[in-house]
């Protein structure tokens, strides 16, 4: 893993949690984005060489809806840059870890991504990214 790529955090309303955020690092977010597949909204602020990544939930059947249900707003996952997920998949699953995707698929931020269970991460959700790079 190469460094910690970014910190998602659930909200409930990301144009507050923008303003909020924007207040906080004296600059607005750089980008807006909704990923359909997984029910949710982005919005992503540089800090640094890391991110901080706001997610709201788009339908009452999304993680990030069920999150906040459960727990409330706040942290909800941290994100590690890799070079090659695909064979950092295999290496933490042979290593005992579980995936939640056992192979990498299409997010936000022009991002390859997979989770791991938090059951085998001490509680925390961890999510791996590889940037797409045009080819």
């Amino acid at each position: 893993m190469k460094k910690i790529e970014h910190i998602g955090i659930a909200v409930k309303d990301i144009s507050k949690s923008n303003e909020l955020f924007a207040a906080l690092f004296d600059d607005e977010p750089y980008k807006m984005e909704e990923v359909v597949s997984e029910g949710v909204m982005t919005s992503f602020f540089r800090v640094g060489e890391s991110k901080i990544e706001l997610l709201q939930a788009t339908n009452e059947n999304s993680p990030i809806a069920k999150f906040i249900e459960k727990k409330g707003e706040g942290i909800h996952h941290i994100a590690f840059g890799v070079d090659d997920i695909e064979s950092e998949i295999k290496r933490l699953e042979a290593k005992g870890f579980t995936m939640i995707h056992k192979e990498a698929k299409k997010g936000a931020d022009n991002m390859m991504i997979a989770f791991l269970h938090p059951k085998s991460t001490n509680g925390v959700l961890i999510e791996l990214c590889q940037e797409i790079v045009a080819k």
